[in-house]
Protein backbone atom coordinates (compact mmCIF):
# COMPACT_ATOMS: atom_id res chain seq x y z
CA UNK A 1 0.00 0.00 0.00
CA UNK A 2 1.12 3.68 -0.73
CA UNK A 3 2.73 5.93 1.74
CA UNK A 4 1.39 9.00 2.52
CA UNK A 5 3.99 11.69 1.88
CA UNK A 6 4.50 15.63 2.09
CA UNK A 7 6.45 18.18 -0.31
CA UNK A 8 7.19 21.11 1.52
CA UNK A 9 8.43 23.97 -0.32
CA UNK A 10 9.73 27.26 2.27
CA UNK A 11 10.23 30.08 0.12
CA UNK A 12 11.01 33.26 0.30
CA UNK A 13 7.25 35.25 0.31
CA UNK A 14 5.19 32.07 0.48
CA UNK A 15 5.38 28.81 2.15
CA UNK A 16 3.47 25.45 -0.01
CA UNK A 17 2.69 22.10 1.83
CA UNK A 18 0.98 19.36 -0.02
CA UNK A 19 0.12 15.85 1.49
CA UNK A 20 -0.99 12.81 -0.38
CA UNK A 21 -0.23 9.18 -1.95
CA UNK A 22 0.20 7.97 -5.39
CA UNK A 23 -3.06 6.26 -7.15
CA UNK A 24 -2.00 5.05 -10.07
CA UNK A 25 -0.67 7.27 -12.50
CA UNK A 26 -2.11 9.87 -10.95
CA UNK A 27 -1.48 12.01 -7.04
CA UNK A 28 -3.70 12.03 -4.68
CA UNK A 29 -3.61 14.87 -2.53
CA UNK A 30 -5.48 15.04 0.65
CA UNK A 31 -3.87 18.14 2.08
CA UNK A 32 -3.22 21.76 0.88
CA UNK A 33 -1.76 24.42 2.73
CA UNK A 34 -0.16 27.43 1.52
CA UNK A 35 0.77 30.40 3.48
CA UNK A 36 2.07 34.00 2.16
CA UNK A 37 4.02 35.64 4.67
CA UNK A 38 6.67 38.92 4.63
CA UNK A 39 10.50 38.34 5.27
CA UNK A 40 10.67 35.72 7.78
CA UNK A 41 13.36 33.76 9.43
CA UNK A 42 13.17 30.15 7.93
CA UNK A 43 12.06 28.37 11.33
CA UNK A 44 9.02 31.21 11.32
CA UNK A 45 8.16 30.78 8.22
CA UNK A 46 7.50 26.80 9.13
CA UNK A 47 5.18 28.60 12.15
CA UNK A 48 2.85 30.38 9.57
CA UNK A 49 1.81 26.63 8.94
CA UNK A 50 -0.16 25.85 12.35
CA UNK A 51 0.85 23.72 14.47
CA UNK A 52 -1.33 21.52 13.53
CA UNK A 53 0.43 20.66 10.74
CA UNK A 54 2.05 17.44 11.36
CA UNK A 55 3.52 16.60 8.12
CA UNK A 56 4.66 12.91 7.74
CA UNK A 57 7.17 11.70 5.33
CA UNK A 58 7.98 14.89 4.79
CA UNK A 59 10.61 16.01 1.48
CA UNK A 60 11.79 19.67 1.92
CA UNK A 61 12.59 21.69 -1.43
CA UNK A 62 15.88 23.25 -1.38
CA UNK A 63 17.27 25.90 -3.53
CA UNK A 64 19.75 28.96 -3.67
CA UNK A 65 23.22 29.16 -2.47
CA UNK A 66 22.82 26.95 0.62
CA UNK A 67 22.44 23.92 -1.79
CA UNK A 68 25.10 23.34 -4.62
CA UNK A 69 24.57 21.20 -7.97
CA UNK A 70 27.63 19.67 -9.58
CA UNK A 71 27.84 17.31 -12.40
CA UNK A 72 31.06 14.71 -12.65
CA UNK A 73 31.90 12.53 -15.93
CA UNK A 74 33.20 9.90 -14.51
CA UNK A 75 33.84 6.01 -16.30
CA UNK A 76 31.12 3.19 -15.32
CA UNK A 77 31.93 1.77 -12.04
CA UNK A 78 30.36 -0.62 -9.65
CA UNK A 79 27.95 1.17 -6.58
CA UNK A 80 30.93 1.03 -3.70
CA UNK A 81 33.36 2.74 -5.88
CA UNK A 82 30.78 5.04 -7.20
CA UNK A 83 29.94 5.76 -3.19
CA UNK A 84 33.67 5.97 -2.31
CA UNK A 85 34.48 8.66 -5.34
CA UNK A 86 31.73 10.95 -4.22
CA UNK A 87 32.37 11.00 -0.49
CA UNK A 88 36.06 11.85 -1.43
CA UNK A 89 34.49 14.66 -3.49
CA UNK A 90 32.25 15.93 -0.69
CA UNK A 91 35.17 15.88 1.82
CA UNK A 92 37.18 18.16 -1.05
CA UNK A 93 34.46 21.28 -1.21
CA UNK A 94 33.09 20.64 1.87
CA UNK A 95 36.95 21.60 3.29
CA UNK A 96 37.23 24.41 0.86
CA UNK A 97 33.95 25.87 1.94
CA UNK A 98 34.86 25.48 5.36
CA UNK A 99 31.47 24.49 6.20
CA UNK A 100 29.86 20.47 7.42
CA UNK A 101 27.91 19.78 4.18
CA UNK A 102 25.25 16.80 3.79
CA UNK A 103 24.89 15.43 -0.11
CA UNK A 104 23.33 13.00 -2.08
CA UNK A 105 24.07 11.78 -5.45
CA UNK A 106 22.32 9.73 -8.62
CA UNK A 107 23.68 8.62 -12.07
CA UNK A 108 21.74 11.02 -14.63
CA UNK A 109 19.99 9.09 -17.60
CA UNK A 110 22.85 7.08 -19.81
CA UNK A 111 23.39 9.29 -22.40
CA UNK A 112 24.21 7.84 -26.15
CA UNK A 113 26.83 10.63 -26.88
CA UNK A 114 28.71 9.81 -24.18
CA UNK A 115 30.09 5.99 -24.45
CA UNK A 116 31.77 4.29 -21.12
CA UNK A 117 30.94 7.19 -18.97
CA UNK A 118 28.34 7.62 -16.47
CA UNK A 119 27.70 11.49 -15.46
CA UNK A 120 27.06 12.14 -12.03
CA UNK A 121 24.76 14.37 -10.53
CA UNK A 122 26.19 15.97 -6.96
CA UNK A 123 23.90 17.70 -4.75
CA UNK A 124 25.36 19.40 -1.45
CA UNK A 125 23.75 21.13 1.21
CA UNK A 126 25.20 23.19 4.59
CA UNK A 127 24.05 21.22 7.30
CA UNK A 128 23.28 24.70 9.12
CA UNK A 129 20.59 25.49 6.37
CA UNK A 130 19.76 21.78 6.61
CA UNK A 131 18.94 22.61 10.95
CA UNK A 132 17.04 25.57 9.89
CA UNK A 133 15.13 23.55 8.30
CA UNK A 134 14.61 20.93 10.93
CA UNK A 135 13.93 23.80 14.00
CA UNK A 136 10.61 24.80 11.80
CA UNK A 137 9.65 21.18 10.99
CA UNK A 138 10.17 19.80 14.43
CA UNK A 139 8.30 23.18 15.73
CA UNK A 140 5.16 22.05 13.99
CA UNK A 141 5.63 18.29 14.80
CA UNK A 142 6.56 16.80 11.18
CA UNK A 143 8.80 14.22 10.90
CA UNK A 144 11.25 14.93 7.70
CA UNK A 145 11.91 12.34 4.88
CA UNK A 146 14.50 13.96 3.60
CA UNK A 147 15.86 17.23 1.67
CA UNK A 148 16.06 17.56 -2.29
CA UNK A 149 16.90 20.17 -4.61
CA UNK A 150 13.91 22.12 -5.98
CA UNK A 151 15.21 21.70 -9.78
CA UNK A 152 15.14 17.88 -8.95
CA UNK A 153 11.35 18.57 -7.59
CA UNK A 154 10.43 19.97 -11.02
CA UNK A 155 11.41 17.06 -12.94
CA UNK A 156 9.56 14.69 -11.24
CA UNK A 157 6.16 16.69 -11.13
CA UNK A 158 7.03 16.75 -15.13
CA UNK A 159 7.93 13.26 -15.30
CA UNK A 160 4.61 11.93 -13.79
CA UNK A 161 2.18 14.57 -14.57
CA UNK A 162 3.50 16.66 -17.47
CA UNK A 163 2.87 15.77 -21.14
CA UNK A 164 6.09 14.39 -22.20
CA UNK A 165 6.92 13.72 -25.71
CA UNK A 166 10.25 12.85 -27.63
CA UNK A 167 11.61 16.68 -27.48
CA UNK A 168 13.93 18.33 -25.01
CA UNK A 169 12.05 21.00 -22.72
CA UNK A 170 13.48 23.69 -20.69
CA UNK A 171 11.34 23.73 -17.03
CA UNK A 172 12.24 26.56 -15.27
CA UNK A 173 10.56 27.47 -11.77
CA UNK A 174 10.68 31.44 -11.11
CA UNK A 175 10.28 31.79 -7.28
CA UNK A 176 11.11 35.56 -5.15
CA UNK A 177 14.56 35.40 -5.67
CA UNK A 178 15.75 31.94 -7.41
CA UNK A 179 15.09 30.18 -10.37
CA UNK A 180 15.36 26.29 -10.60
CA UNK A 181 15.67 25.01 -13.90
CA UNK A 182 15.82 21.51 -15.63
CA UNK A 183 16.36 20.44 -19.16
CA UNK A 184 14.48 17.30 -19.86
CA UNK A 185 14.95 15.21 -23.15
CA UNK A 186 11.93 13.25 -23.81
CA UNK A 187 11.63 11.31 -20.29
CA UNK A 188 15.71 11.59 -19.27
CA UNK A 189 16.71 14.13 -17.22
CA UNK A 190 19.83 15.97 -18.76
CA UNK A 191 20.47 18.78 -16.32
CA UNK A 192 19.09 20.25 -12.93
CA UNK A 193 19.81 23.81 -11.20
CA UNK A 194 19.20 26.53 -9.01
CA UNK A 195 20.33 29.97 -10.13
CA UNK A 196 20.29 33.50 -8.40
CA UNK A 197 17.36 35.67 -9.77
CA UNK A 198 13.75 35.93 -9.78
CA UNK A 199 10.61 38.24 -9.33
CA UNK A 200 12.68 40.01 -6.89
CA UNK A 201 14.71 41.58 -9.73
CA UNK A 202 11.74 43.35 -10.79
CA UNK A 203 10.46 44.54 -7.41
CA UNK A 204 13.94 46.57 -6.83
CA UNK A 205 13.96 48.14 -10.58
CA UNK A 206 10.37 49.38 -10.08
CA UNK A 207 11.42 50.43 -6.04
CA UNK A 208 13.99 52.42 -7.75
CA UNK A 209 12.57 54.11 -10.60
CA UNK A 210 9.37 55.43 -8.42
CA UNK A 211 11.86 56.04 -5.63
CA UNK A 212 8.74 53.52 -3.24
CA UNK A 213 9.31 50.66 -1.11
CA UNK A 214 9.88 47.11 -2.53
CA UNK A 215 6.51 45.82 -1.20
CA UNK A 216 4.67 48.75 -2.82
CA UNK A 217 6.56 48.23 -6.19
CA UNK A 218 5.70 44.39 -6.13
CA UNK A 219 1.79 45.46 -5.98
CA UNK A 220 2.64 47.94 -8.74
CA UNK A 221 4.26 44.75 -11.10
CA UNK A 222 1.52 42.89 -10.64
CA UNK A 223 -1.09 45.77 -11.46
CA UNK A 224 0.82 47.34 -14.07
CA UNK A 225 3.54 45.72 -15.71
CA UNK A 226 3.02 43.89 -19.14
CA UNK A 227 5.93 42.44 -21.12
CA UNK A 228 3.78 41.33 -24.24
CA UNK A 229 6.23 42.32 -26.46
CA UNK A 230 4.53 45.42 -29.20
CA UNK A 231 1.91 45.64 -26.39
CA UNK A 232 1.22 49.60 -25.97
CA UNK A 233 1.60 51.34 -22.55
CA UNK A 234 -1.24 52.94 -21.04
CA UNK A 235 0.59 56.16 -20.62
CA UNK A 236 1.75 57.88 -17.07
CA UNK A 237 3.23 55.25 -14.32
CA UNK A 238 2.08 51.78 -16.62
CA UNK A 239 4.57 52.88 -19.44
CA UNK A 240 7.43 53.79 -16.27
CA UNK A 241 6.69 50.38 -15.05
CA UNK A 242 6.72 48.48 -18.18
CA UNK A 243 10.19 50.30 -19.37
CA UNK A 244 11.59 49.79 -15.86
CA UNK A 245 10.78 45.72 -16.30
CA UNK A 246 12.80 45.62 -19.22
CA UNK A 247 15.93 44.99 -17.54
CA UNK A 248 14.99 43.01 -15.10
CA UNK A 249 13.13 40.66 -17.68
CA UNK A 250 16.59 40.59 -19.78
CA UNK A 251 17.88 39.74 -16.62
CA UNK A 252 16.01 36.18 -16.27
CA UNK A 253 16.23 36.18 -20.19
CA UNK A 254 19.98 35.88 -19.78
CA UNK A 255 19.95 33.36 -16.69
CA UNK A 256 17.97 30.46 -18.94
CA UNK A 257 20.08 31.10 -21.92
CA UNK A 258 22.98 30.74 -19.93
CA UNK A 259 21.65 27.30 -18.18
CA UNK A 260 21.42 25.92 -21.90
CA UNK A 261 24.77 27.16 -22.38
CA UNK A 262 25.75 25.36 -18.90
CA UNK A 263 23.46 22.37 -19.30
CA UNK A 264 25.90 21.92 -22.69
CA UNK A 265 29.32 22.45 -21.36
CA UNK A 266 28.18 20.23 -18.21
CA UNK A 267 27.03 17.05 -19.37
CA UNK A 268 28.89 17.62 -22.87
CA UNK A 269 26.66 18.28 -25.41
CA UNK A 270 27.68 20.66 -27.35
CA UNK A 271 24.53 20.24 -30.16
CA UNK A 272 21.73 20.15 -27.97
CA UNK A 273 18.95 21.70 -28.70
CA UNK A 274 16.16 23.19 -26.40
CA UNK A 275 12.52 23.21 -28.18
CA UNK A 276 10.53 24.48 -25.76
CA UNK A 277 10.12 26.22 -22.62
CA UNK A 278 7.57 25.74 -19.40
CA UNK A 279 7.56 28.19 -16.48
CA UNK A 280 5.96 27.67 -13.08
CA UNK A 281 6.40 29.61 -9.91
CA UNK A 282 5.31 32.73 -8.94
CA UNK A 283 6.93 34.63 -11.21
CA UNK A 284 5.93 33.11 -13.94
CA UNK A 285 2.39 35.13 -13.31
CA UNK A 286 4.14 38.51 -14.70
CA UNK A 287 2.15 39.51 -17.67
CA UNK A 288 3.42 38.71 -21.19
CA UNK A 289 6.97 37.61 -19.72
CA UNK A 290 6.05 34.00 -21.10
CA UNK A 291 5.67 36.01 -24.83
CA UNK A 292 8.68 38.10 -23.90
CA UNK A 293 10.81 35.05 -23.06
CA UNK A 294 9.50 32.94 -26.26
CA UNK A 295 10.44 35.72 -28.27
CA UNK A 296 13.96 36.14 -26.74
CA UNK A 297 14.99 32.59 -27.10
CA UNK A 298 12.97 31.50 -30.32
CA UNK A 299 10.94 29.08 -28.83
CA UNK A 300 7.31 28.38 -27.36
CA UNK A 301 6.91 29.28 -23.83
CA UNK A 302 3.84 27.54 -22.27
CA UNK A 303 2.79 27.32 -18.55
CA UNK A 304 3.06 24.27 -16.69
CA UNK A 305 0.09 22.73 -14.67
CA UNK A 306 0.63 19.51 -13.76
CA UNK A 307 -2.75 19.39 -11.24
CA UNK A 308 -4.79 18.83 -14.44
CA UNK A 309 -4.45 15.37 -13.70
CA UNK A 310 -3.70 15.22 -10.02
CA UNK A 311 -6.71 13.59 -7.86
CA UNK A 312 -8.03 16.50 -6.04
CA UNK A 313 -11.43 14.89 -4.75
CA UNK A 314 -10.55 14.20 -0.79
CA UNK A 315 -9.79 18.14 -0.88
CA UNK A 316 -11.92 20.42 1.31
CA UNK A 317 -13.37 23.25 -0.70
CA UNK A 318 -11.02 26.38 1.34
CA UNK A 319 -7.81 23.65 -0.03
CA UNK A 320 -8.75 23.83 -3.17
CA UNK A 321 -9.19 27.20 -3.35
CA UNK A 322 -5.79 27.93 -1.98
CA UNK A 323 -4.64 25.21 -4.81
CA UNK A 324 -6.25 27.16 -7.46
CA UNK A 325 -4.81 29.93 -6.19
CA UNK A 326 -1.37 28.91 -6.28
CA UNK A 327 -1.07 26.40 -8.92
CA UNK A 328 1.65 27.99 -10.43
CA UNK A 329 3.28 28.17 -6.98
CA UNK A 330 2.85 24.39 -5.80
CA UNK A 331 4.36 22.61 -8.44
CA UNK A 332 7.41 22.18 -6.43
CA UNK A 333 5.78 21.01 -3.41
CA UNK A 334 4.15 18.42 -6.06
CA UNK A 335 7.25 17.68 -7.20
CA UNK A 336 8.52 16.66 -3.52
CA UNK A 337 5.84 14.31 -2.62
CA UNK A 338 5.95 12.42 -5.61
CA UNK A 339 9.62 12.02 -5.06
CA UNK A 340 9.27 11.08 -1.47
CA UNK A 341 6.35 8.63 -2.58
CA UNK A 342 7.05 6.73 -5.55
CA UNK A 343 9.68 4.19 -6.21
CA UNK A 344 10.40 4.90 -10.03
CA UNK A 345 10.83 9.04 -9.20
CA UNK A 346 14.27 10.31 -9.24
CA UNK A 347 15.84 10.30 -6.37
CA UNK A 348 18.10 13.04 -4.51
CA UNK A 349 17.49 12.63 -0.94
CA UNK A 350 19.61 14.76 0.97
CA UNK A 351 19.61 13.86 4.99
CA UNK A 352 21.56 15.73 7.52
CA UNK A 353 24.24 13.92 9.58
CA UNK A 354 22.64 13.40 12.90
CA UNK A 355 19.56 12.50 11.65
CA UNK A 356 21.30 9.94 9.31
CA UNK A 357 22.66 8.93 12.23
CA UNK A 358 19.88 8.49 14.42
CA UNK A 359 18.34 6.35 11.53
CA UNK A 360 21.62 4.01 10.92
CA UNK A 361 21.60 3.24 14.63
CA UNK A 362 17.84 2.35 14.80
CA UNK A 363 18.12 0.66 11.42
CA UNK A 364 21.63 -0.90 11.40
CA UNK A 365 23.20 -0.95 14.67
CA UNK A 366 20.61 -1.38 16.70
CA UNK A 367 19.40 -4.09 14.17
CA UNK A 368 22.78 -5.80 15.33
CA UNK A 369 22.37 -5.54 18.85
CA UNK A 370 18.81 -7.36 18.78
CA UNK A 371 20.03 -9.27 16.39
CA UNK A 372 23.13 -9.81 18.59
CA UNK A 373 21.21 -10.77 21.90
CA UNK A 374 18.23 -12.74 19.55
CA UNK A 375 21.36 -15.13 18.45
CA UNK A 376 22.62 -15.20 22.38
CA UNK A 377 19.01 -16.20 22.73
CA UNK A 378 18.83 -18.77 20.14
CA UNK A 379 22.46 -19.97 20.77
CA UNK A 380 21.21 -20.67 24.89
CA UNK A 381 18.04 -22.56 23.93
CA UNK A 382 20.30 -24.44 21.17
CA UNK A 383 22.87 -25.54 24.07
CA UNK A 384 20.15 -26.67 26.76
CA UNK A 385 18.18 -28.70 24.02
CA UNK A 386 21.76 -29.96 22.49
CA UNK A 387 22.83 -30.83 25.69
CA UNK A 388 19.36 -32.89 26.13
CA UNK A 389 19.93 -34.20 22.84
CA UNK A 390 23.33 -35.70 23.69
CA UNK A 391 22.45 -36.92 26.25
CA UNK A 392 19.84 -38.56 25.30
CA UNK A 393 21.82 -39.65 21.97
CA UNK A 394 24.79 -41.16 24.25
CA UNK A 395 21.91 -43.26 25.95
CA UNK A 396 20.97 -44.63 22.39
CA UNK A 397 24.61 -45.27 21.58
CA UNK A 398 24.65 -47.54 24.75
CA UNK A 399 21.85 -49.56 23.52
CA UNK A 400 22.90 -49.93 20.18
CA UNK A 401 26.27 -50.76 20.85
CA UNK A 402 24.58 -53.76 23.16
CA UNK A 403 22.55 -54.94 20.41
CA UNK A 404 25.50 -54.41 17.68
CA UNK A 405 27.05 -56.71 19.95
CA UNK A 406 24.38 -59.55 20.05
CA UNK A 407 24.27 -59.26 16.58
CA UNK A 408 28.27 -60.07 16.46
CA UNK A 409 27.92 -62.72 18.09
CA UNK A 410 25.00 -63.98 16.72
CA UNK A 411 26.94 -63.51 13.39
CA UNK A 412 29.61 -65.67 14.00
CA UNK A 413 27.58 -68.30 15.23
CA UNK A 414 25.90 -67.98 12.05
CA UNK A 415 28.84 -68.40 10.09
CA UNK A 416 29.78 -71.28 11.92
CA UNK A 417 26.76 -73.06 11.38
CA UNK A 418 26.90 -72.35 7.79
CA UNK A 419 30.25 -73.75 7.46
CA UNK A 420 29.61 -76.75 9.34
CA UNK A 421 26.39 -76.80 6.69
CA UNK A 422 28.62 -76.88 3.77
CA UNK A 423 30.93 -79.41 5.46
CA UNK A 424 27.86 -81.78 6.57
CA UNK A 425 26.32 -81.35 3.05
CA UNK A 426 29.26 -82.44 0.98
CA UNK A 427 29.35 -85.18 3.39
CA UNK A 428 25.57 -86.22 2.89
CA UNK A 429 25.89 -86.06 -1.25
CA UNK A 430 29.54 -88.29 -1.00
CA UNK A 431 27.17 -91.02 1.07
CA UNK A 432 24.08 -90.38 -1.52
CA UNK A 433 26.23 -91.02 -4.36
CA UNK A 434 27.80 -94.08 -3.09
CA UNK A 435 24.51 -95.69 -1.84
CA UNK A 436 23.02 -94.27 -5.23
CA UNK A 437 25.72 -95.95 -7.39
CA UNK A 438 25.45 -99.44 -5.21
CA UNK A 439 21.65 -99.70 -5.78
CA UNK A 440 22.17 -98.00 -8.87
CA UNK A 441 24.65 -101.33 -9.75
CA UNK A 442 22.83 -103.73 -8.13
CA UNK A 443 19.39 -102.83 -10.44
CA UNK A 444 20.96 -102.21 -13.59
CA UNK A 445 22.42 -105.73 -13.45
CA UNK A 446 18.91 -107.20 -12.09
CA UNK A 447 17.11 -105.37 -15.05
CA UNK A 448 20.29 -106.57 -17.65
CA UNK A 449 19.67 -110.27 -16.47
CA UNK A 450 15.53 -109.91 -17.46
CA UNK A 451 16.15 -107.94 -20.58
CA UNK A 452 18.98 -109.55 -22.23
CA UNK A 453 18.66 -111.27 -25.74
CA UNK A 454 20.42 -114.31 -26.20
CA UNK A 455 21.98 -112.92 -29.26
CA UNK A 456 23.34 -109.90 -27.28
CA UNK A 457 26.81 -110.58 -25.00
CA UNK A 458 28.26 -108.65 -22.55
CA UNK A 459 31.35 -107.45 -22.72
CA UNK A 460 32.15 -104.97 -20.36
CA UNK A 461 30.22 -102.97 -17.30
CA UNK A 462 31.53 -100.45 -15.06
CA UNK A 463 29.93 -97.26 -12.73
CA UNK A 464 32.29 -94.62 -12.21
CA UNK A 465 31.48 -90.84 -11.25
CA UNK A 466 30.81 -88.51 -14.61
CA UNK A 467 28.75 -85.91 -16.23
CA UNK A 468 28.50 -87.23 -20.04
CA UNK A 469 26.41 -84.52 -22.38
CA UNK A 470 24.34 -87.61 -23.49
CA UNK A 471 22.48 -87.64 -20.87
CA UNK A 472 20.82 -84.35 -20.85
CA UNK A 473 22.57 -83.43 -17.19
CA UNK A 474 23.18 -79.47 -16.87
CA UNK A 475 26.93 -78.74 -17.08
CA UNK A 476 29.22 -79.30 -14.66
CA UNK A 477 26.95 -82.05 -12.76
CA UNK A 478 28.73 -84.94 -12.28
CA UNK A 479 27.23 -88.48 -11.15
CA UNK A 480 27.74 -92.02 -10.86
CA UNK A 481 26.94 -93.56 -14.24
CA UNK A 482 27.00 -97.12 -15.30
CA UNK A 483 28.76 -98.07 -18.83
CA UNK A 484 27.95 -101.28 -20.89
CA UNK A 485 29.52 -102.39 -23.73
CA UNK A 486 28.23 -105.69 -25.60
CA UNK A 487 28.18 -107.34 -29.07
CA UNK A 488 25.98 -109.19 -31.15
CA UNK A 489 26.47 -112.66 -31.61
CA UNK A 490 27.95 -113.76 -35.34
CA UNK A 491 24.86 -115.05 -37.83
CA UNK A 492 22.55 -113.09 -36.05
CA UNK A 493 19.78 -111.23 -37.86
CA UNK A 494 18.56 -107.72 -37.68
CA UNK A 495 21.14 -106.93 -34.81
CA UNK A 496 20.09 -102.84 -34.80
CA UNK A 497 16.54 -104.38 -33.53
CA UNK A 498 17.40 -107.11 -31.54
CA UNK A 499 20.05 -103.69 -29.84
CA UNK A 500 16.39 -101.36 -30.21
CA UNK A 501 14.18 -104.04 -28.12
CA UNK A 502 16.89 -104.34 -25.86
CA UNK A 503 17.06 -100.66 -24.72
CA UNK A 504 13.64 -100.37 -24.83
CA UNK A 505 13.46 -103.28 -22.47
CA UNK A 506 16.09 -101.52 -19.59
CA UNK A 507 13.75 -98.25 -20.11
CA UNK A 508 10.95 -100.21 -18.97
CA UNK A 509 13.13 -102.02 -15.61
CA UNK A 510 14.20 -98.65 -15.16
CA UNK A 511 12.33 -96.03 -16.22
CA UNK A 512 13.12 -93.28 -14.13
CA UNK A 513 16.86 -94.21 -15.73
CA UNK A 514 18.64 -91.40 -18.11
CA UNK A 515 19.72 -93.61 -20.72
CA UNK A 516 22.07 -92.93 -23.89
CA UNK A 517 22.48 -95.94 -25.92
CA UNK A 518 25.18 -96.10 -29.06
CA UNK A 519 25.47 -98.71 -32.41
CA UNK A 520 28.79 -99.19 -34.42
CA UNK A 521 28.37 -98.56 -37.90
CA UNK A 522 28.34 -102.15 -38.53
CA UNK A 523 25.84 -102.95 -35.81
CA UNK A 524 27.95 -105.52 -34.02
CA UNK A 525 29.21 -103.45 -31.04
CA UNK A 526 26.67 -101.26 -28.87
CA UNK A 527 27.28 -99.39 -25.77
CA UNK A 528 24.91 -98.10 -23.31
CA UNK A 529 25.19 -95.11 -20.99
CA UNK A 530 22.50 -94.63 -17.82
CA UNK A 531 21.88 -93.14 -15.12
CA UNK A 532 19.19 -93.30 -12.09
CA UNK A 533 20.21 -90.67 -10.00
CA UNK A 534 19.52 -87.47 -12.47
CA UNK A 535 16.49 -86.29 -10.93
CA UNK A 536 17.26 -86.75 -7.12
CA UNK A 537 18.51 -83.97 -4.58
CA UNK A 538 20.29 -85.77 -2.09
CA UNK A 539 18.14 -84.11 0.75
CA UNK A 540 15.44 -85.74 -0.64
CA UNK A 541 17.35 -88.96 -0.48
CA UNK A 542 17.94 -88.13 2.65
CA UNK A 543 14.64 -87.62 4.12
CA UNK A 544 13.53 -91.34 2.20
CA UNK A 545 15.66 -93.29 4.26
CA UNK A 546 18.29 -94.17 1.22
CA UNK A 547 16.16 -96.72 -0.03
CA UNK A 548 15.27 -97.57 -3.73
CA UNK A 549 12.10 -96.47 -3.56
CA UNK A 550 13.95 -92.91 -3.03
CA UNK A 551 15.91 -93.53 -6.28
CA UNK A 552 12.81 -94.26 -8.27
CA UNK A 553 10.42 -91.91 -7.20
CA UNK A 554 7.10 -92.47 -8.54
CA UNK A 555 8.20 -94.90 -11.63
CA UNK A 556 8.40 -97.23 -9.11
Amino acid sequence: MARMTTGVDVGSRSTVLLSGKPRGNTFALSEVRIEEHGELELPERWETLGADAKPRGTAIGLTGRNVNVRYTQVPRLPDWQLRNLMRFEVKEIGGQAGAEVASDFNVLPELPEIEGEDVVLLAMARESHLEEHLIGLESIGGKLDHFCPNAVALYNAWLHYGVVEDDTVLLANIGHEYLDVAVVRGADLLFARNLSGGSALFDAALSERFGISLERAEGIKREMVDLTPGAGAGGGNQEKACRASQGPAAQVLDLLKSAILFCKSQIKLSGLRVDRLLLCGGGSRLKGLDSYLAAGLGMPVEKFDPFAVVDTKALDPESLQALDDFTTEAVVALGLATGAARADAYKIEIVPERIQRSRDFWGGKLLLIAAAALALSFLSWRAFTESTKLESTRVEVSRMNSQLDRARRADAATAELADRNRELSKLLRELWLDLGSGEQVARAIGAMGRSMPEDLWLVELNAREAAPANLGLEEGERLPVMHIEGRAREGTESPALVFEDFVQSMQRELNSARMAPGLSPDFERFTLDLTLLGLVQPSAAGAAGGGVESIEGEGR
